[in-house]
């Protein structure tokens, strides 16, 4: 239960502190959760980051004071964390559909987004695969591009396509997807599409190779049609398995997803036993 009472305790923080500089460092210090594994959890748990969830909130309260006092819209704006007039009716039209300036007059339609409200539901009986293993350090090669947290759910998608898409003979087939975030500073992480790498081969311009080192990890399967089989595994790790665990917790910077040959599957990553893992690095409590 300590995962859901951090994003509890977390959610709270951000409503004590909507008008206040909100960074997902400061957030996941004041949990004493790691800003790599906090913005991941959060985002699984919640179904959007971090940022876009302050985003909305502030909004939607801008809009509240809009329509309920007679406050200036600049100081509107400034008061939740925009700079200028401009972009805060940008990101105000966005989200509501209107301009500040329309939702000051009688009858016009705003948005409201409410606080969130985390909630652990005893369902009872449910099995989750998973193994331990301990791995030794080993190699990959691949091609390597660093992401923002904000956005990195949809950037990394794009990233797949495009390499694929546009991608020479340079051996890559993209047998993991790999997160990397050493310091787990939480601002930006790299990210590789990689194949294991035994140290022989030449490596192509463009491409480089990670060691990852010796974890004790945990791996949980994912069987069914990509990307919902992996999402759905990704959301129950951290809404189920971790919340539930009373032995591990997470250990070091890095998630990895191992994907196996779509051509050995009738239907590729869309057959309905497809067969990929997430992996993830632990240590005792």
């Amino acid at each position: 239960m300590e995962w859901i009472d951090s994003i509890t305790k977390a959610v709270a923080y951000i409503e004590e502190n909507l008008t206040e500089d909100l960074t997902a460092d400061k957030i996941s210090a004041y949990v004493l959760v790691s800003p790599f594994y906090f913005q991941k959890g959060f985002s699984m748990l919640c179904g959007f980051t971090v940022a876009d969830y302050i985003k909305q909130r502030r909004l939607a309260e801008a809009a509240i004071e809009l329509i309920s006092t007679r406050q200036k819209i600049i100081d509107i704006a400034l008061k939740y964390g925009y700079d200028s007039p401009d972009s805060f009716t940008k990101a105000f039209i966005r989200f509501h559909g209107i301009t500040p300036s329309a939702a000051r007059k009688r009858g016009a339609m705003v948005k409201s987004f409410a606080p969130l409200t985390i909630s652990f539901t005893l369902k009872g009986g449910y099995s989750m695969e998973y193994k331990i293993v301990e791995k030794e350090a080993f190699t990959v090669v691949g091609v390597l591009k660093k992401f923002k947290y904000d956005g990195a759910m949809t950037e990394i998608p794009k990233f797949w396509q495009t390499y694929f898409s546009e991608k020479k003979n340079d051996g890559v087939c993209g047998m993991y997807g790999i997160n990397i975030d050493e310091a787990m500073g939480g601002k930006e992480f790299e990210y590789m599409i990689a194949d294991d790498y035994d140290g022989t081969a030449a490596v192509p311009a463009g491409v480089v190779t990670k060691t990852i080192p010796a974890f004790t990890w945990a791996i949980f399967p994912c069987v069914g049609n990509m990307p919902n089989s992996m999402q759905d595994t990704n959301k129950k790790i951290f809404s189920e398995w971790l919340p539930n665990c009373k032995d591990y917790e997470f250990a070091a910077g890095y998630n990895i997803e191992m994907y196996s040959n779509p051509t050995d599957y009738p239907k590729g990553v869309q057959d309905e036993k497809y067969y990929s893992e997430i992996w993830i690095p632990v240590k005792r409590k």
